[in-house]
């Protein structure tokens, strides 16, 4: 089965890899072909993903997503402070959780979900390639035009292409939880501008509290990007803690998402 073309655009957003260019040395050797997790969800987190993540596409399954060579922990369903979430016990790891859109969502409007952390991974710094871990993420991926892309931009999708069978996706929207970066700054991913991210929160004085977080998604794009979104083709969750190779634990409550049409 064919990867998702999202699969490179989730390496690049987090892992510790740097794609090596036609013309130019990246400073790792690309990854294996990402995979699904071996057996696929359990029933007990499939379930669980249904009720606590409301999107427009309910029919879609939630499913892990594993890269070779990166060790993987499973989201597992819990209570923690009075609320159901998933739960991910990180170490030196890399976990994934995402719902594909085939045909994409056109005109979404908002986005609210809740996230709570346990630490943050050690000396991480979302702007530096090699440190750029963080605890929680929720990612979003967008259709748009690529002819507006660079040279550079265009050469990582074709790597995207050879390594998983699809291109990159035109633009990610990224919401973290950072260790170095103000709430409200935007961190452009070292590796591509088509990937940057959004701070909600950030340092260790909310650690061990339920975060709570209602966002305007065009907005957001607008001010990430100076433009407006496209299609959306994916919604993720990831936790990644292995370029710093740090153990924490996250935990992701209810999310939902919106289209346009359905914010009042």
């Amino acid at each position: 089965m064919k990867t998702s073309y999202i699969a490179l655009s989730l390496v690049l957003a987090g892992c510790a890899w740097s794609p090596q260019e036609p013309g130019g040395a990246g400073d790792e050797r690309p990854p294996s072909r990402p995979q699904k997790v071996s057996g696929g969800a359990s029933p007990a987190l499939l379930k669980s993903a249904s009720q606590l993540f409301v999107t427009p596409a309910m029919d879609v399954p939630w499913e892990p997503l594993s890269f070779p060579g990166k060790r993987y922990v499973d989201f597992e369903p819990v209570q923690v402070a009075g609320r159901p979430a998933l739960r991910v016990r990180a170490d030196s790891s890399v976990s994934i959780l995402r719902q594909r859109f085939d045909p994409a969502l056109q005109s979404v409007g908002r986005v609210s979900f809740a996230w709570r952390v346990d630490g943050l991974p050690k000396d991480a710094d979302l702007s530096v390639a090699s440190q750029a871990d963080s605890p929680v993420r929720v990612v979003l991926s967008f259709d748009g035009d690529r002819t507006k892309w660079s040279a550079r931009n265009h050469r990582l999708s074709e790597m995207s292409r050879l390594l998983t069978g699809e291109e990159l996706p035109y633009a990610s929207l990224v919401y973290v939880w950072s260790a170095q970066h103000e709430p409200g700054t935007v961190v452009v991913n070292p590796r591509t501008d088509r990937i940057r991210k959004v701070v909600l929160d950030a340092g260790t004085s909310h650690i061990g509290q339920w975060r709570d977080h209602v966002r305007d998604v065009r907005a957001d794009f607008r001010l990430a990007f100076g433009e407006e979104p496209g299609p959306l083709r994916l919604v993720a969750l990831m936790t990644d803690t292995d370029n710093t190779e740090s153990r924490l634990t996250a935990w992701y409550g209810a999310l939902k998402l919106e289209l346009a049409s359905e914010v009042r």
